[in-house]
């Protein structure tokens, strides 16, 4: 079947996003969301945002408002290429341009594909930049996809869409299990608190490591099948909660000639710098580079009262930061935070309580990475008409 080739503004109407003015403060605080390249773009559609603006802010720029079912793409900087499906009605800033798709002659869900080809050859050439990219409104329309006629568009996209779905559902699954273990943890540890339990800080729950970077002029440091070495990047990326290994893997000789420490299964990584407080807890033996203060749990106290009691303390540890061009939690400052110590017998209930659950959760992130990358290799196949799905009825 033939493919036509369309421009992006050819397929609905292209909007340019507007900022309300900053100086007038009630244009925001209010229900209506405001996306920005800051927000979550990776998962397909946006559900809440950052920030939001008033009904007095949305009107402000009315020529800027967005259905739900609007693509957002983000147009200019890192985030370049970045793509999400609004779902209700919003405004974005002036860093994203949108297409309202004419859903008579297109399907939208082909075009949040097609967006995704597009954006990620959009981000490849902004690397080559040394100007900040900025794709504009005139620029952005111009640019062609492939196109076949809509019905073929729902096939194509019936089946990633699929995909998606399932990895949305999994992502719904395990944000669930995780609110039932921090309600239980608040149970047991902060409502309910044994007032006889001593009050120590977090080394008298682990030990706490710091990271270190190998020399990146030695290419024999680094390998892609190596030990696992963890950065804070590698945490904003990837968003699972049970993590193996990061984009890059290092040597034996790699680490002997740094003074990154191999850390054992179950040490909670807690990025400690640009941006303070990610966290994920170790799937493997790992390094990670200076950008984490890493505590591995004492036997009796376990993985998932550290993890949680870190995810509790937070604000504490953010207020401890120091630094003028980005803040950090030094190692000596992070041993420091205060921490209380229960009993054994409350600490193994609560292990006790987790274990099945996180379980489930290291189950579905396996599986939601495996389908990631089914997705990601039949992507480009499906969307060039590599793929003839003429014959599927979906």
């Amino acid at each position: 079947m033939a493919w036509n080739r369309v421009k992006v503004g050819e397929l609905g109407r292209i909007v340019t996003g507007k900022t309300p003015k900053t100086a007038e403060k009630d244009n925001y605080g209010g229900s209506i969301m405001f996306v920005t390249p800051s927000d979550n773009m990776d998962a397909k559609y946006i559900y809440s945002t950052g920030k939001t603006i008033t009904e007095k802010g949305r009107d402000s720029v009315r020529g800027a408002i967005i259905p739900a079912g609007t693509i957002c793409v983000s147009c200019i900087g890192s985030d370049l290429g970045k793509v999400v499906i609004t779902t209700e009605e919003c405004v974005t800033n002036q860093q994203i341009n949108s297409i309202i798709v004419d859903t008579a002659n297109y399907d939208i869900d082909f075009v949040y594909y097609s967006m995704l080809i597009l954006g990620k050859e959009l981000n490849f050439h902004s690397k080559t930049s040394t100007a900040v990219p900025i794709v504009n409104k005139s620029s952005f329309s111009s640019y062609e996809i492939g196109c076949p006629d809509i019905d073929e568009q729902r096939r194509i996209a019936g089946i990633l869409t699929a995909i998606d779905s399932k990895i949305e559902e999994n992502e719904r699954i395990n944000d669930n299990l995780e609110q039932q273990a921090e309600v239980y943890f608040n149970h047991l540890f902060i409502t309910n608190a044994d007032p006889s339990w001593s009050e120590g800080t977090i080394s008298d729950i682990g030990i706490v490591v710091g990271g270190s970077t190998p020399s990146k002029a030695k290419p024999e440091y680094y390998t892609d099948n190596g030990i696992a070495w963890i950065t804070p990047k590698d945490l904003s990326v990837d968003k699972f909660k049970f993590i193996s290994h990061g984009a890059d893997d290092i040597t034996e000789l790699g680490l002997k000639n740094s003074s990154a420490s191999i850390m054992p299964t179950g040490t909670v990584l807690f990025s400690s710098r640009a941006p303070i407080g990610y966290i994920a807890i170790a799937d493997g033996d790992v390094t990670t580079n200076q950008g984490f203060k890493s505590v591995v749990p004492n036997n009796n106290v376990g993985t998932a009262f550290v993890y949680y009691f870190l995810k509790n303390a937070l604000p504490t540890i953010e207020n401890m930061a120091s630094g003028s061009t980005f803040k950090e939690i030094s190692g000596s400052a992070m041993r420091t935070v205060p921490a209380i110590i229960p009993d054994d017998e409350s600490l193994q209930i609560f292990a006790d309580f987790c274990e099945p659950l996180f379980q489930q959760q290291r189950t579905l992130e396996a599986e939601n990475r495996y389908l990631t990358s089914l997705r990601d290799t039949l992507l480009p196949k499906l969307m060039s008409g590599a793929l003839d799905v003429s014959g599927l009825d979906l």
